[in-house]
Formats: structure tokens, C-alpha cells, sequence
């Protein structure tokens, strides 16, 4: 059920008291919060301790790469915010702000400074644009593009990927120590090659410029592919595990534990046009895991 605008007294304080039974909160009056208050929380007594972690935030900025853009769901080689998994209007999306906040609430409280071909190294000046806004979520996916380079020598490294992350969420925490952080893992370039594969326009496309570092001559199977393929894979699982611990350093981030790289996408989930980006259904995929890990009661 999505969140309903104005919450009781009441109702807070019961959730606040499972909360703290179950895993303990910060004592910290509503006012002196650091996050964006809404008419929502204006009610809450300005002593009543909130929970580590908010299961309904208010508002939602979106950062990231061409994925939260929606590239190649709706047309070739074109954004289409509107199909965003973190902030699109879509109903067959149905995204993760459209399930906090109601399409209404999204419309209004909700922004993606997502840019398609982002890296790492760009997530710093994004997250500068969305603490602004003073969201009280902050999603997050990037880091297909520092592995999706002309060749491997080209990717990021891990300790320079490392720098660069804690860089953003240092920016974040600057201005906002209070915000909440959803991190999804990078997805399983490899598994997307071997689905894309299967199509000869996606294949087509692919030539284009689309991660040539794992899509690149699709086709061939020989050592020298099969080598180049693997140690993009490696480079892919080295991120997550850099997001992962960068975020578990941090008590307001929730890392997806790669439930975006676990997930089986198959061509009902990729893009018509280049087989390899998400598709609409592939994107209402991304938000229901998205939403799965915000709404948790725990990690």
C-alpha cells in the first residue's frame, strides 16, 4: 500500500515503538533532522525519536547513467525518463517513487538527474544537483559504463571506482546526513550479451558503440572473446562489492546485496531496439527490487 499523505500521531508512535524494539533508532527531534520536512511530518512532537531507517520517505532524487534515464525503452538511441524504475510516471513501470508517493506525490516530489553515458567519476557533481531538493531518498545505479569501455584497459579501476563513490556520498552527507540511500548493484553485463545475442538488430545496434568491451564481436567464442568477456564480468563483481561496502559503512544506506546483478533478465526485460538496456517490463523489474529493499523492515 502506497503511503498516505498525512500520517497520525498515533500511528507513528506504534511504528516508531516497533522500530526501536526490533532494531534500536536515533534520538533525534523532527526539527533537527537535516532532511526536507514535509506537511506530512509536521505533526511528529518535536522530541519523538524517528527510526534509523524510513520505510516511506517523502520525496525521491534519482542519480546515475542511461538506465535510470530509460535509454531505448521507448524509442532508438533516446531517453525516456517517463519509463524511469526510480522515478518515471509509467503505469506499467509503476516506480519506485509512484509506489512511495502515489503518481500525484511523484509528480511533484520527485527528480532524476540520472544522464545517460554517466560514470562513476560523474555521480559527484549528480548528487550536487539533487541535494538541493533535499530528498529525503536518494536512488542510486551507476557503474555500467566504467566496466562498458572501448576495450578493458579502458575500465575503471576498483580503487579509482572506491575514491569516486565515497566522493558522491561524501557530497550527499555534506548537506543532508540524514537522507536515505538506495544502492542497486550493477547488472550481469554477461548475462545480458548472452540474451541480447539471440537477436540479429540488437546485434546490429551493438556495433554502433554499445559496450564493446563485453559486446563486441557478439559472436565469437574464442578464447580471446571468451578472456575479454570474463575479465569484465570480474571488473562488474569488484564495483558491487565496492558499493556494498561503501554502503555498509554508512547506517542510512541500503545496498540491493546484487539483486539487480542476480536478476535473470531475459528479452521480455531488454530494450527492442539495442537488446541490452531495460525495456519497460525490465524497468518495472528494477523498481519492484528497488522498492522491495526500501520498504524492508530490515537490511
Amino acid at each position: 500500500m502506497r503511503k498516505r499523505s498525512h500520517r497520525s500521531w498515533a500511528a507513528h508512535a506504534v511504528v516508531a515503538a516497533a522500530v526501536l524494539t526490533a532494531a534500536g533508532c536515533d534520538a533525534v527531534g523532527g526539527g533537527a533532522s537535516g532532511r526536507g520536512d514535509t506537511g506530512a511530518r509536521a505533526g511528529r512532537a518535536s522530541a519523538s525519536p524517528t527510526p534509523r531507517w524510513d520505510t516511506s520517505p517523502d520525496s525521491v532524487a534519482a542519480v546515475g547513467d542511461s538506465i535510470t534515464r530509460g535509454f531505448d525503452a521507448c524509442a532508438v538511441l533516446t531517453d525516456c525518463p517517463e519509463v524511469s524504475w526510480a522515478t518515471g510516471s509509467d503505469a506499467a513501470v509503476d516506480s519506485l517513487a509512484v509506489r512511495l508517493l502515489g503518481a500525484a506525490g511523484a509528480a511533484q516530489h520527485s527528480w532524476n538527474h540520472a544522464v545517460t553515458g554517466s560514470r562513476m567519476r560523474d555521480l559527484k557533481a549528480q548528487m550536487d544537483k539533487a541535494v538541493v531538493h533535499r530528498p529525503e531518498l536518494v536512488a542510486v545505479m551507476v557503474g555500467a559504463n566504467d566496466a562498458c569501455r572501448s576495450s578493458t584497459a579502458e575500465m575503471t579501476s576498483v580503487a579509482d571506482f572506491r575514491s569516486q563513490f565515497q566522493d558522491a556520498m561524501n557530497t550527499l552527507r555534506q548537506t543532508l546526513p540524514k537522507t536515505e540511500v538506495y544502492v542497486s548493484s550493477v547488472p550481469n553485463l554477461k548475462r545480458l550479451w548472452s540474451e541480447g545475442r539471440t537477436n540479429p538488430l540488437g546485434k546490429q545496434i551493438w556495433k554502433l558503440g554499445i559496450c564493446p568491451s563485453m559486446l563486441g564481436d557478439a559472436d565469437a567464442l574464442d578464447g580471446a572473446a571468451t578472456a575479454r568477456r570474463e575479465t569484465v564480468q570480474a571488473r562488474v563483481v569488484a564495483y558491487n562489492k565496492v558499493l556494498a561496502d561503501v554502503c555498509a559503512k554508512d547506517r542510512r544506506c541500503r545496498f540491493d546485496h546484487d539483486a539487480v546483478f542476480d536478476y535473470r533478465f531475459g528479452t521480455d526485460q531488454l530494450s527492442h531496439w539495442d537488446w541490452f538496456h531495460p525495456s519497460r517490463n525490465g524497468q518495472a523489474r528494477l523498481a519492484e527490487i528497488a522498492y522491495r529493499t526500501v520498504t524492508a523492515t530490515s537490511p
